[in-house]
């Protein structure tokens, strides 16, 4: 197997965030040959063009860590039937100015939790089509919408459920998978 840097983003800022153990989850039940690194983007400004000709440090840090990564996990949780304003925010940042898009031929893949019966189905729909514009290669089976009840995953990361343990495990090797024949179809540079 190839190994590959994944660069993740967990779209809730919440300490106690469910889709923060979720990527606990999600990490120790991937391949051995995926190495995860969590890209922050909590201090980020709001997104401006004004900022285009000037980009700030942590912006610089942060679209950096995105084109480090060989792939990027986005984790989200669903706010009023869409992505959470701060995870938009990032993505702006990462993809702008026009034509200096980290995203770009970037394998990605979306998953998310809620509480809600139907999770987190729509906010990753709409994630999907930010992303889609952003000419960033998406994973589009399997879906990962997660309903999570109380005490589906531990705060390190056991998942209580084995038939989740076992979509969740699956998930994660169809993305090394996914990563794999998106390289095959567009090399690294």
């Amino acid at each position: 197997m190839t190994s590959h840097k994944v660069g993740y983003l967990v779209g809730s800022l919440a300490k106690a965030s469910i889709n923060r153990k979720l990527t606990r989850a999600l990490i120790r039940l991937a391949p051995e040959d995926l190495e995860f690194e969590e890209i922050h983007f909590r201090d980020l400004p709001l997104y401006s063009y004004d900022y285009d000709s000037d980009y700030p440090a942590i912006a610089q840090t942060f679209k950096s860590a995105i084109m480090d990564s060989d792939a990027i996990l986005f984790v989200t949780p669903e706010y009023n039937r869409s992505i959470p304003g701060a995870l938009k925010n990032a993505i702006d940042w990462a993809s702008r100015p026009y034509g200096a898009n980290a995203f770009a031929r970037k394998p990605s893949a979306v998953i998310g939790a809620s509480p809600g019966s139907i999770s987190t189905a729509i906010a990753q729909q709409h994630l999907k089509g930010v992303l889609g514009f952003c000419n960033s290669p998406l994973m589009n089976a399997p879906e990962g919408y997660i309903h999570f009840t109380p005490g589906l995953i531990t705060d390190d990361g056991d998942v209580t459920v084995p038939s989740t343990e076992a979509f969740l495990r699956s998930f994660m090797s169809e993305f090394h998978d996914f990563i794999s024949r998106v390289y095959t179809a567009y090399p690294r540079s």
